[in-house]
């Protein structure tokens, strides 16, 4: 980190307060560099030490976001953090035209102790009709833990995907991601993007698509989705990067059904790993796929079965 802004190491050593708290922080005087306050801008060399002022402020919880009476399914619960099964449709945090019913509006309603986390506890997320499990952290020092696993590419996360066509072998995607340069809305894969590698490999195929377990080594904007996209696998369902539905020849009119029917992307974070923050044991935790991707899986394993049948 040497030569780097001020701001820019304390937000890498800090990962459990945001930037923009570090820069007020700077801006009052409170980090310095021996005796010397420091500016916003100015650039450190290795080996200096930096202080910040004992009892930074706790960042303030958003008044805008309520605690709600919502029910989660709690995988595993302590005193360092939850692990939370999300149900497809919850969104993680506000947002614009989101400012209710969403997971952190539950977790507030369960512990209001987390108010005094950034974003409640939340280190991660999903996508609100991505399904599976999410780690949430209940102190600062979990906080701090979780965030630097993150940073760092030590928290494993496995995902269930159903793609459209048939995959002949597993691989990777190592292409970097940015923001779509006409549509705000979506993500691709751009040169000048953040580095972005997906692995994937192949569980089941089908007559037109296949069922495949895809692991991240980063953690991009709708990753699994952009990258599958990318080799013309898309996923099931998925209203952005989907494209038309595909159908085997000769489907049954309940497949066809069930295919038309599926609206949200075909994707459950199925598996989690990580350091406990309290006492450093490598915990994993895993969630089965939810009813509707069950009974997708079935309808085209049924499909398979009917078309050796006939043949």
């Amino acid at each position: 980190m040497s030569g780097e802004r001020i701001d820019r190491v304390l937000a890498r050593l800090l990962p459990q307060h945001s930037r923009t708290r570090i820069q007020s922080w700077i801006a009052a005087g409170a980090v310095c560099i021996g005796a010397r306050a420091v500016s916003p801008s100015e650039r450190v060399d290795a080996g200096v030490r930096v202080s910040v002022a004992e009892g930074p402020p706790a960042p303030p919880r958003d008044p805008e976001v309520l605690a709600e009476a919502i029910a989660l399914d709690l995988i595993h619960e302590d005193r360092d953090c939850l692990v939370v099964n999300k149900p497809v449709g919850l969104v993680v945090h506000p947002g614009a035209g989101n400012r209710e019913h969403t997971l952190q509006n539950a977790l507030l309603g369960l512990d209001p102790g987390l108010g005094r986390l950034p974003r409640a506890g939340i280190v991660h997320r999903l996508d609100k009709d991505t399904s599976g499990v999410l780690v949430v952290a209940r102190t600062a020092e979990a906080y701090t833990s979780l965030s630097r696993q993150l940073l760092a590419r030590t928290v494993a996360r496995e995902y269930q995907a159903v793609t459209s066509g048939v995959m002949t072998a597993g691989g990777t995607v190592d292409a970097p991601i940015g923001r779509h340069r006409s549509d705000r809305l979506r993500q691709t894969v751009r040169g000048d993007g953040r580095p972005a590698v997906t692995h994937y490999r192949v569980l089941q195929r089908f007559r037109a698509h296949t069922h495949v377990a895809v692991t991240l080594e980063t953690g991009r904007t709708h990753q699994i989705r952009v990258h599958l996209a990318h080799l013309r696998h898309p996923l099931v369902g998925d209203p952005v990067y989907g494209g038309r539905h595909t159908r085997p020849r000769g489907a049954s009119a309940a497949l066809v059904g069930i295919l038309r029917s599926f609206r949200r992307q075909a994707l459950h974070a199925a598996t989690l790993s990580f350091d406990h923050p309290r006492t450093g044991k490598r915990r994993t935790f895993t969630s089965p796929v939810p009813a509707d991707f069950a009974a997708l899986l079935a309808a085209l394993a049924l499909d398979v079965r009917d078309a050796a049948g006939g043949a």
